[in-house]
């Protein structure tokens, strides 16, 4: 892989890891009694949703479509490690084997085409 696709990749994964912050601030939203800290995640929720919608559109100008989406499952990976270390939750044996299927998949889905023929 050469340095512009492994950019490209890079970039990719951090508008996932974008997108799934926005979760994070969404749950921190639904904790709060108050409403100030309410608005407080809430509006770091659409932030964060719209740095994702804006530099995506860029992004899937680069990829393929088919691509640039079944990397978006690696948003399962990322919720789940940020449901450990910022919440303390459990990642059950199920879920890891789920999360590491869905990354067989991913890495075959982006794999170079030039493999196949």
């Amino acid at each position: 892989m050469n340095k512009k696709k492994i950019k490209q990749v890079v970039q990719l994964q951090l508008m996932i890891i974008i997108y799934t912050l926005a979760g994070i601030m969404a749950k921190f939203a639904s904790m709060e009694e108050a409403l100030t800290g309410f608005g407080l995640y809430f509006a770091l929720d659409l932030g964060f949703l719209g740095i994702y919608a804006i530099f995506w559109q860029q992004l899937i100008k680069v990829f393929p479509l088919s691509v640039a989406y079944a990397n978006r499952a690696l948003s399962l990976l990322w919720s789940a490690l940020w449901a450990k270390i910022i919440f303390g939750e459990q990642i059950t044996l199920k879920q890891g084997i789920a999360i590491g299927i869905v990354i067989i998949g991913i890495i075959l889905v982006n794999g170079d085409k030039d493999d196949e023929q």
